[in-house]
């Protein structure tokens, strides 16, 4: 007798030799607290905050108050007083009349877009946008246009050619997380009020690094608080911890507490997460300085791997990449980087294109001089390989 489910197990096999050959096979790394003591240039702990004392006090606080779980879905029992606080005091930070929080970035985004967007609406997305907003895009059951990336001309175009749907909504991050540019929010901001169109924003990469003190691209833009403005943040890159939120005007929370799936039918945010983040904000209050410690170390990352002779994008924020082309060539590189005590971010298809392989080095407030010397030498590395690489 054949087993069931042949067919699919083949497919499985199938795909899996297929991205073998193409350089596309994923493997997790477990590593230990000390990254095996290399140069982190891989994780999204933009500030240094995630091991940081005040902040692992305040989750512990929280983990002996509270207990490891928040107990069920936020509507139940999964919302406590750390929930409400951090709430209040994001929604203050960042400037916005009300917040929410997820138990993820990612689910933020699927919660903000699906519960505003839906069927009758348009929707209008940036080719670059976060896997996150795109899958939001398609979870929506909205009419959604793609537009080129950062191209304002083509938003417009698409808002002003959107009937039959009676609504719309511009969904795009903040900060794109591979390339690291900015999204024209102020001129973003004009085409959808010459539409009458809402702005969707993913603060992910910008809160704790752009904008005064760190208060987001939004906030910089002078956009925060707006009544047409919705913005979503996550808590773990900047503020080191794990959650996500959605910001904006209390009605619209009210709207995403009765119709965000992902908020209603979710566990709530585990009060330890509550609690560091709360620890977060207020170090980051007290220290603003932070958010330009971490753009500078950025730039400098950028410098290193021009000078090496690799094409890197100019940072807005704590993110750059050096281009490196090929799919198993970002992989050497990645390795490289590692036998010289580096550890980069190896993006590869389905996250870039085919072709834009390349190295993301994230950049935190509290990298070292000696930390940069590290850097420098495994960039050069990289380039000497890629030059003596043989063709192919």
């Amino acid at each position: 007798m054949t087993p069931c489910g042949t067919g699919v197990l083949d497919w499985l096999r199938g795909h899996a030799a297929a991205r073998e050959a193409a350089g596309l096979r994923r493997r997790l790394r477990p590593r230990d607290p000390a990254f095996g003591g290399l140069v982190d240039l891989a994780s999204n702990d933009y500030l240094g905050l995630a091991r940081d004392p005040r902040v692992v006090a305040g989750a512990r606080t929280a983990l002996e108050t509270w207990g490891a779980g928040s107990t069920g879905s936020r509507l139940v029992t999964g919302s406590t007083r750390l929930h409400a606080q951090l709430e209040e005091e994001l929604a203050a930070f960042v400037g916005f009349e009300s917040a929410l929080v997820f138990s993820s970035g990612y689910l933020a985004n699927l919660g903000a877009v699906c519960a505003l967007a839906g069927p009758g609406c348009l929707v209008v997305s940036d080719a670059q946008n976060h896997a996150s907003l795109v899958d939001a895009c398609r979870l929506s059951r909205a009419r959604v246009v793609v537009v080129p990336h950062r191209d304002v001309a083509a938003v417009d175009r698409a808002l002003a050619a959107r009937a039959p749907a009676e609504r719309a909504v511009v969904v795009t991050d903040a900060v794109f997380s591979v390339d690291g540019d900015l999204a024209p929010l102020a001129w973003l901001a004009a085409a959808c009020r010459g539409h009458d169109a809402l702005l969707v924003v993913d603060e992910a990469h910008a809160l704790g690094v752009v904008g005064p003190g760190g208060r987001g691209a939004l906030a910089q833009a002078q956009l925060a608080g707006a009544p047409d403005v919705v913005a979503t943040a996550t808590l773990s890159k900047s503020l080191g911890t794990q959650g996500g939120a959605l910001l904006g005007s209390r009605e619209v929370v009210d709207h995403a507490v009765d119709a965000g799936r992902t908020f209603i039918f979710d566990t709530g945010l585990a009060p330890a997460c509550a609690g560091a983040a709360l620890a977060a904000l207020d170090v980051l209050r007290g220290a603003p300085r932070l958010a330009a410690d971490a753009r500078r170390r950025a730039r400098d990352l950028a410098t290193l791997g021009a000078a090496a002779g690799l094409r890197t994008t100019d940072p807005v924020a704590a993110v750059t990449s050096a281009l490196v082309g090929a799919a198993d060539a970002a992989v050497r590189a990645g390795e490289t980087c590692r036998d010289h005590g580096a550890l980069p971010g190896v993006f590869r298809p389905p996250s870039v294109p085919d072709g834009v392989s390349r190295l993301r080095l994230t950049a935190r407030a509290t990298l070292t001089d000696d930390d940069l010397a590290v850097v420098e030498k495994a960039l050069a590395a990289v380039a000497e390989g890629l030059a003596t690489a043989p063709p192919g």
